[in-house]
């Protein structure tokens, strides 16, 4: 659950993402990983994690914008896997 990390981390750099954000985070980490056999393995759960987290950083906070990207790392999950 990514909501019960309060800060995010870059190489030299700590940005707090507000409770908004981590929850919409939260949700669609969740929506994502349900398409994934038994909700997603760790790596799999982890490796969309951190591309959420990336984006939050980089200002992209919306449950739209965030679903977009959790998406696109699915698509690369199932290619690289597939």
């Amino acid at each position: 659950m990514l909501a019960d990390t309060s800060h995010a981390c870059r190489p030299g750099v700590m940005t707090e993402l507000s409770e908004r954000t981590k929850a919409n985070m939260d949700v669609v980490l969740e929506e994502t990983c349900r398409q994934l056999p038994h909700g997603g393995d760790h790596d799999s759960r982890r490796f969309i994690a951190e591309r959420l987290i990336e984006a939050a950083q980089s200002g992209h906070s919306t449950l739209g914008e965030l679903g977009i990207v959790a998406r696109r790392a699915l698509a690369e999950l199932i290619a690289k896997n597939g």
